[in-house]
């Protein structure tokens, strides 16, 4: 303990004496933090989202190959080709790459969160969907030179390249000091920190709060404001995300672009992951600076307006063409079709939308999940999130086809740009900023004590 308090003392003197107390010590321990081992040791966390998009990215090009194929055996019909985009898959092969995504969907986030300290866990945290993303571009354009085979063998290169990086990183401090590893979690933040930051200092932050929140997960806890607050914002984050329609637009990305008059749809669902990758990139780097909650906002805006313009595409296209599902618009050539002027729309509406996804709500949910639950309930709070984003994604994907037969594809864009309103009114209430802050602050915030 005197140690600890010299330590406190020497970091305080590097201060230039102004400011005095628990954020003054930590500024002046983060003076003395190196990143790049952190940097490194969230490359390779990342690489199991990077396989996780490819997983996600697989379905659209090898949808219209198995759908084609002249094997009777791998042939899809339409029912079956809905099954394909989402984990519960008719290959066993689909069911494992199914299961290690949600594992990693879980785990990574909250691996970045608890070795990352505040000035960059936005960056780094948001990395998580930037891989995402960017898996989903490298299987779309793997897959418009490789079969349907040596694109899922490519798929198989990042999780085996995480699986022999990750032998060679550290476990998080925090796990290791709820596990009585004191030695450890101490080497942990040397090699996440560098030499010159006082290990011994973080480890003891960290046992200070883990003592406030005392010992292990109990039914009593679901009526403390520290747990079912963070919890219930958690939860609806994930369902909002998957309500703004992304993975049903992304699974059918070629289809949604062939009724919208491409020519070339393996070209346009590339462009349009190169936007989600650009924009991705862009809030990673903005993320420690405008904040979370301020990008949910603006991505709630930018996609509400855009699949409200995509209805409007689709309502005229199908009035012109008598067709009430908007669906099988495209009976004869491009130049001849009257429709064919609305394709800027098309186009527009789902460049907007995927910029508005990527600066918000493709990557904040993920981090702000990772950020506020306490450490005692981090594990389960964290899996019903991740349930609810994924059980969402699997109705929202499979039923994706009906809606449309039911409300037409206007009706379902609409329908789509109501949820995303709602999001903008759910984050202004409910969401709170976490920017700049520990976790252990962020905590607090939700018990509503002073920090």
């Amino acid at each position: 303990m005197i140690e600890i308090q010299n330590e406190s003392r020497r970091l305080l003197d590097t201060e230039d004496g102004e400011d005095t107390g628990v954020r003054s010590e930590q500024d002046a321990y983060l003076d003395k933090v190196k990143n790049g081992k952190l940097f490194l040791a969230s490359l390779a966390a990342v690489l199991g989202p990077l396989s996780f998009g490819f997983v996600l990215g697989y379905s659209s090009p090898a949808i219209p190959e198995l759908s084609t194929i002249a094997d009777p055996r791998l042939r899809l019909d339409d029912d079956e080709a809905s099954w394909f985009g989402n984990v519960w898959m008719l290959y066993l092969g689909r069911v494992l790459t199914g299961l290690a995504s949600g594992v990693t969907s879980l785990v990574v986030p909250l691996y970045i969160s608890e070795i990352a300290h505040e000035r960059v866990r936005g960056t780094m945290g948001s990395c998580v969907q930037l891989m995402v993303v960017t898996g989903i571009m490298g299987a779309y354009i793997a897959g418009m030179f490789l079969d349907w085979r040596w694109l899922a063998i490519c798929c198989s290169i990042p999780p085996t390249m995480m699986m022999v990086f990750m032998c060679f990183m550290p476990e998080t401090p925090r796990f290791l000091l709820s596990q009585g590893k004191r030695r450890e979690a101490e080497e942990a933040v040397r090699f996440l920190r560098g030499p010159d930051a006082p290990a011994e200092w973080e480890c003891a932050r960290i046992e200070d709060a883990s003592d406030d929140q005392g010992g292990s997960l109990g039914m009593a806890d679901l009526k403390n404001p520290g747990v079912y607050k963070p919890l219930g914002v958690g939860i609806m984050l994930m369902l909002f995300q998957q309500l703004t329609g992304i993975n049903a637009i992304m699974f059918y990305a070629e289809t949604i672009f062939e009724e919208a008059h491409f020519k070339n749809s393996n070209v346009a669902t590339v462009v349009v992951a190169a936007i989600q990758v650009v924009f991705t990139a862009v809030a990673a780097l903005v993320m420690d600076r405008a904040g979370r909650k301020l990008l949910l906002i603006l991505s709630g805006v930018s996609m509400c307006l855009s699949t409200a313009a995509f209805g409007v595409y689709f309502k005229l296209s199908s009035e012109t063409h008598g067709n009430s599902s908007g669906l099988c618009l495209v009976e004869s050539p491009l130049a001849e079709d009257p429709a064919a002027g609305l394709s800027w729309l098309a186009l527009a509406s789902m460049g907007f939308f995927i910029t508005g996804f990527s600066l918000g709500w493709g990557p904040i949910p993920w981090l702000v999940m990772s950020e506020i639950f306490p450490s005692r309930v981090k594990g389960f709070a964290s899996s019903v999130c991740v349930l609810t984003n994924w059980g969402s994604a699997f109705i929202i994907t499979k039923t994706f086809q009906d809606l449309m037969d039911l409300l037409t594809s206007a009706g379902t864009f609409w329908l789509f740009s109501g949820c995303c309103a709602l999001n903008i009114v759910f984050t202004i209430l409910f969401v709170p900023e976490t920017k700049g802050k520990t976790l252990e602050q962020i905590q607090t915030q939700f018990k509503g004590t002073p920090e």
